[in-house]
Protein backbone atom coordinates (compact mmCIF):
# COMPACT_ATOMS: atom_id res chain seq x y z
CA UNK A 1 0.00 0.00 0.00
CA UNK A 2 1.47 3.75 -1.03
CA UNK A 3 -1.09 5.37 1.41
CA UNK A 4 -4.25 7.27 1.04
CA UNK A 5 -4.64 8.98 -2.37
CA UNK A 6 -8.67 10.67 -0.99
CA UNK A 7 -9.16 11.55 2.71
CA UNK A 8 -12.31 13.69 3.79
CA UNK A 9 -11.29 14.18 7.49
CA UNK A 10 -14.66 15.19 9.60
CA UNK A 11 -16.16 16.78 6.49
CA UNK A 12 -19.76 18.75 6.95
CA UNK A 13 -21.85 20.12 4.27
CA UNK A 14 -25.54 21.88 4.48
CA UNK A 15 -27.86 22.97 1.47
CA UNK A 16 -30.39 25.63 1.46
CA UNK A 17 -32.63 26.20 4.16
CA UNK A 18 -30.08 24.57 6.62
CA UNK A 19 -30.81 20.68 5.98
CA UNK A 20 -27.78 18.91 6.54
CA UNK A 21 -26.27 16.52 4.07
CA UNK A 22 -22.75 15.31 5.46
CA UNK A 23 -22.23 15.41 8.90
CA UNK A 24 -18.64 14.95 10.54
CA UNK A 25 -17.67 12.81 8.01
CA UNK A 26 -14.43 10.90 7.70
CA UNK A 27 -13.63 8.54 4.85
CA UNK A 28 -10.11 7.65 3.00
CA UNK A 29 -9.08 5.76 -0.19
CA UNK A 30 -5.76 3.80 -0.50
CA UNK A 31 -4.33 3.59 -3.95
CA UNK A 32 -5.44 0.51 -5.67
CA UNK A 33 -8.09 0.49 -3.03
CA UNK A 34 -12.30 -0.10 -4.26
CA UNK A 35 -14.19 1.68 -1.06
CA UNK A 36 -18.14 0.96 -1.68
CA UNK A 37 -20.08 3.30 -0.03
CA UNK A 38 -23.74 2.60 0.69
CA UNK A 39 -26.70 3.83 1.60
CA UNK A 40 -30.42 4.60 0.80
CA UNK A 41 -31.61 7.43 -1.13
CA UNK A 42 -31.16 10.91 0.50
CA UNK A 43 -28.57 9.62 2.21
CA UNK A 44 -25.38 12.04 1.04
CA UNK A 45 -23.77 9.69 -1.22
CA UNK A 46 -24.14 12.03 -4.16
CA UNK A 47 -22.83 15.16 -2.05
CA UNK A 48 -20.22 13.24 -0.82
CA UNK A 49 -18.86 12.39 -4.43
CA UNK A 50 -18.90 15.99 -5.26
CA UNK A 51 -17.31 16.87 -2.12
CA UNK A 52 -14.21 14.07 -3.73
CA UNK A 53 -14.34 15.63 -6.84
CA UNK A 54 -13.97 19.13 -6.10
CA UNK A 55 -17.35 20.43 -7.30
CA UNK A 56 -18.00 21.25 -4.05
CA UNK A 57 -16.39 22.57 -0.97
CA UNK A 58 -17.49 21.71 2.49
CA UNK A 59 -18.94 24.18 5.37
CA UNK A 60 -16.22 22.28 7.15
CA UNK A 61 -13.83 19.89 7.41
CA UNK A 62 -11.04 18.82 4.76
CA UNK A 63 -10.91 17.25 1.18
CA UNK A 64 -7.45 15.59 0.04
CA UNK A 65 -6.62 14.26 -2.96
CA UNK A 66 -2.92 13.02 -3.00
CA UNK A 67 -2.40 16.28 -0.45
CA UNK A 68 -4.41 18.79 -2.24
CA UNK A 69 -7.51 20.29 -1.80
CA UNK A 70 -9.39 19.80 -5.51
CA UNK A 71 -12.00 22.14 -5.06
CA UNK A 72 -9.15 25.17 -4.50
CA UNK A 73 -6.85 23.92 -7.23
CA UNK A 74 -6.56 26.15 -10.37
CA UNK A 75 -4.72 26.45 -13.49
CA UNK A 76 -1.54 23.98 -14.74
CA UNK A 77 -1.54 22.22 -11.23
CA UNK A 78 -5.50 21.87 -11.23
CA UNK A 79 -5.20 20.39 -14.69
CA UNK A 80 -2.76 17.71 -13.44
CA UNK A 81 -4.35 16.78 -10.53
CA UNK A 82 -7.58 16.74 -11.84
CA UNK A 83 -6.66 14.43 -14.83
CA UNK A 84 -5.65 11.78 -11.85
CA UNK A 85 -9.54 11.85 -10.37
CA UNK A 86 -12.06 11.12 -12.66
CA UNK A 87 -15.48 10.65 -12.53
CA UNK A 88 -18.59 7.29 -14.15
CA UNK A 89 -21.82 8.72 -14.33
CA UNK A 90 -25.09 7.34 -13.39
CA UNK A 91 -26.84 8.51 -16.67
CA UNK A 92 -23.93 8.31 -18.81
CA UNK A 93 -25.84 9.35 -22.10
CA UNK A 94 -27.33 12.56 -20.45
CA UNK A 95 -23.33 12.91 -19.73
CA UNK A 96 -22.32 12.62 -23.67
CA UNK A 97 -22.89 15.29 -26.06
CA UNK A 98 -25.69 13.61 -28.37
CA UNK A 99 -23.80 15.99 -31.37
CA UNK A 100 -20.76 14.17 -31.09
CA UNK A 101 -19.50 10.58 -31.93
CA UNK A 102 -18.96 8.18 -29.03
CA UNK A 103 -15.05 8.60 -29.93
CA UNK A 104 -15.36 12.47 -30.60
CA UNK A 105 -16.00 12.08 -26.76
CA UNK A 106 -13.47 10.49 -25.59
CA UNK A 107 -10.96 12.71 -27.56
CA UNK A 108 -12.82 15.76 -26.38
CA UNK A 109 -11.17 14.90 -23.00
CA UNK A 110 -7.96 14.09 -24.03
CA UNK A 111 -8.45 17.23 -25.71
CA UNK A 112 -8.59 19.45 -23.02
CA UNK A 113 -5.97 17.68 -21.25
CA UNK A 114 -3.29 18.24 -23.86
CA UNK A 115 -2.88 15.48 -26.29
CA UNK A 116 -1.83 16.28 -29.63
CA UNK A 117 -4.19 15.89 -31.98
CA UNK A 118 -2.49 13.30 -34.09
CA UNK A 119 -2.33 10.81 -31.02
CA UNK A 120 -6.22 11.22 -30.30
CA UNK A 121 -7.08 8.37 -32.62
CA UNK A 122 -4.67 6.00 -31.79
CA UNK A 123 -5.78 6.38 -27.95
CA UNK A 124 -9.21 6.26 -28.38
CA UNK A 125 -9.09 3.17 -30.52
CA UNK A 126 -6.81 1.80 -27.40
CA UNK A 127 -9.72 2.90 -25.09
CA UNK A 128 -12.20 1.21 -26.47
CA UNK A 129 -10.30 -2.02 -26.70
CA UNK A 130 -9.72 -1.62 -23.26
CA UNK A 131 -13.13 -1.63 -21.95
CA UNK A 132 -14.66 -4.42 -24.23
CA UNK A 133 -15.58 -2.29 -27.09
CA UNK A 134 -14.57 -2.79 -30.90
CA UNK A 135 -13.01 0.43 -32.03
CA UNK A 136 -14.97 1.07 -35.25
CA UNK A 137 -18.25 1.51 -32.91
CA UNK A 138 -16.23 5.19 -31.84
CA UNK A 139 -18.02 6.68 -35.04
CA UNK A 140 -21.02 5.65 -33.10
CA UNK A 141 -23.67 8.58 -31.97
CA UNK A 142 -24.74 7.83 -28.29
CA UNK A 143 -28.20 7.45 -29.35
CA UNK A 144 -26.97 4.24 -31.80
CA UNK A 145 -25.45 2.33 -28.68
CA UNK A 146 -26.82 0.16 -25.71
CA UNK A 147 -27.25 1.43 -22.32
CA UNK A 148 -24.14 -0.90 -21.48
CA UNK A 149 -21.90 0.58 -24.33
CA UNK A 150 -22.54 3.53 -23.44
CA UNK A 151 -21.61 3.36 -20.24
CA UNK A 152 -18.07 1.97 -21.47
CA UNK A 153 -17.91 4.33 -23.16
CA UNK A 154 -18.22 6.78 -20.14
CA UNK A 155 -15.31 4.52 -18.10
CA UNK A 156 -13.09 4.76 -21.36
CA UNK A 157 -13.57 8.65 -21.11
CA UNK A 158 -12.98 8.35 -16.87
CA UNK A 159 -9.61 6.26 -18.27
CA UNK A 160 -8.64 8.99 -21.21
CA UNK A 161 -6.25 10.88 -18.56
CA UNK A 162 -4.67 7.61 -17.01
CA UNK A 163 -6.20 8.73 -13.25
CA UNK A 164 -5.28 7.50 -10.46
CA UNK A 165 -8.59 7.08 -8.95
CA UNK A 166 -12.14 7.03 -10.34
CA UNK A 167 -15.56 7.83 -8.22
CA UNK A 168 -18.30 6.32 -9.60
CA UNK A 169 -21.44 7.15 -9.05
CA UNK A 170 -24.21 4.86 -9.28
CA UNK A 171 -22.82 3.66 -12.58
CA UNK A 172 -24.88 0.49 -12.75
CA UNK A 173 -28.11 0.75 -11.66
CA UNK A 174 -29.69 2.41 -14.94
CA UNK A 175 -28.88 -1.34 -16.19
CA UNK A 176 -30.59 -4.81 -16.34
CA UNK A 177 -29.02 -7.41 -14.61
CA UNK A 178 -26.80 -9.27 -17.43
CA UNK A 179 -25.59 -6.13 -18.34
CA UNK A 180 -25.04 -4.19 -14.95
CA UNK A 181 -22.65 -7.90 -14.19
CA UNK A 182 -20.45 -7.06 -17.40
CA UNK A 183 -19.97 -3.46 -15.98
CA UNK A 184 -19.05 -5.06 -12.51
CA UNK A 185 -16.99 -7.49 -14.17
CA UNK A 186 -14.79 -4.72 -16.78
CA UNK A 187 -14.65 -2.40 -13.95
CA UNK A 188 -12.60 -5.29 -11.39
CA UNK A 189 -10.65 -6.29 -14.29
CA UNK A 190 -9.48 -2.49 -15.24
CA UNK A 191 -9.13 -2.10 -11.42
CA UNK A 192 -6.38 -4.96 -11.22
CA UNK A 193 -5.01 -4.57 -14.34
CA UNK A 194 -4.82 -0.72 -13.75
CA UNK A 195 -4.22 -0.62 -9.91
CA UNK A 196 -6.64 1.75 -9.97
CA UNK A 197 -8.10 3.51 -6.74
CA UNK A 198 -12.05 3.59 -6.88
CA UNK A 199 -14.68 5.05 -4.79
CA UNK A 200 -17.61 3.17 -6.13
CA UNK A 201 -21.27 4.63 -5.08
CA UNK A 202 -24.06 2.60 -4.37
CA UNK A 203 -27.34 2.02 -3.14
CA UNK A 204 -26.96 -1.90 -3.67
CA UNK A 205 -24.95 -3.63 -1.78
CA UNK A 206 -24.75 -6.69 -3.99
CA UNK A 207 -22.82 -4.52 -6.04
CA UNK A 208 -20.96 -3.33 -3.68
CA UNK A 209 -20.06 -6.82 -1.81
CA UNK A 210 -19.50 -7.42 -5.49
CA UNK A 211 -16.58 -5.64 -6.23
CA UNK A 212 -15.43 -3.30 -2.73
CA UNK A 213 -12.21 -4.27 -1.01
CA UNK A 214 -14.00 -2.58 2.12
CA UNK A 215 -17.58 -0.82 2.73
CA UNK A 216 -18.64 2.00 4.14
CA UNK A 217 -22.50 2.72 5.24
CA UNK A 218 -24.11 6.20 4.83
CA UNK A 219 -26.97 6.76 6.70
CA UNK A 220 -28.84 10.54 6.62
CA UNK A 221 -25.36 11.92 6.31
CA UNK A 222 -23.35 10.28 8.63
CA UNK A 223 -20.77 6.94 8.26
CA UNK A 224 -22.96 4.45 11.09
CA UNK A 225 -20.57 1.29 10.03
CA UNK A 226 -17.49 0.50 8.15
CA UNK A 227 -14.90 -2.42 7.29
CA UNK A 228 -13.72 -4.99 4.94
CA UNK A 229 -16.78 -6.16 3.03
CA UNK A 230 -16.68 -9.67 4.24
CA UNK A 231 -16.19 -8.29 8.00
CA UNK A 232 -18.89 -6.27 7.60
CA UNK A 233 -21.32 -9.06 6.04
CA UNK A 234 -20.53 -11.60 8.27
CA UNK A 235 -20.90 -9.58 11.57
CA UNK A 236 -22.78 -6.15 11.05
CA UNK A 237 -22.59 -4.80 14.02
CA UNK A 238 -25.32 -1.52 13.58
CA UNK A 239 -29.00 -2.29 13.50
CA UNK A 240 -29.41 -0.45 10.33
CA UNK A 241 -26.17 -2.25 8.57
CA UNK A 242 -28.26 -5.27 9.72
CA UNK A 243 -31.58 -4.41 7.63
CA UNK A 244 -30.23 -3.80 4.41
CA UNK A 245 -28.94 -6.88 4.81
CA UNK A 246 -31.79 -8.50 5.38
CA UNK A 247 -33.82 -6.71 2.85
CA UNK A 248 -31.04 -7.17 -0.30
CA UNK A 249 -32.23 -10.92 -0.58
CA UNK A 250 -29.01 -12.63 -0.83
CA UNK A 251 -25.72 -10.74 -2.10
CA UNK A 252 -24.03 -13.31 -5.08
CA UNK A 253 -20.69 -14.45 -4.70
CA UNK A 254 -18.15 -12.06 -4.49
CA UNK A 255 -15.48 -11.53 -6.98
CA UNK A 256 -12.40 -11.69 -4.47
CA UNK A 257 -10.74 -7.94 -5.40
CA UNK A 258 -7.03 -8.53 -5.17
CA UNK A 259 -5.77 -7.28 -1.97
CA UNK A 260 -4.48 -3.51 -1.98
CA UNK A 261 -0.71 -3.08 -2.37
CA UNK A 262 -0.40 -7.24 -3.90
CA UNK A 263 0.05 -8.06 -7.52
CA UNK A 264 -2.90 -9.96 -9.11
CA UNK A 265 -3.10 -13.24 -10.39
CA UNK A 266 -1.48 -13.83 -14.05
Amino acid sequence: MTGDLLRLDRVSKRYRRGRLALDDVCLHVAAGETVGLVGESGSGKSTLARLALGLLAPDSGAVRFDGHDPYRLGGATGRRVRARLQFVPQQPRGSLNPALRAGEAVAFTLRVHGTPRRERPEIVADLFRKVGLRPELARRYPRELSGGQVQRVAIARALATGPDLIVCDEPTSALDTTVQAQILDLLGELQERLGLACLFISHDLAVVRRLAHRAVVLREGRIIEQGTTAALWAAPSHPYTRALLAADGGAPEPLTPTPVGEPSAP
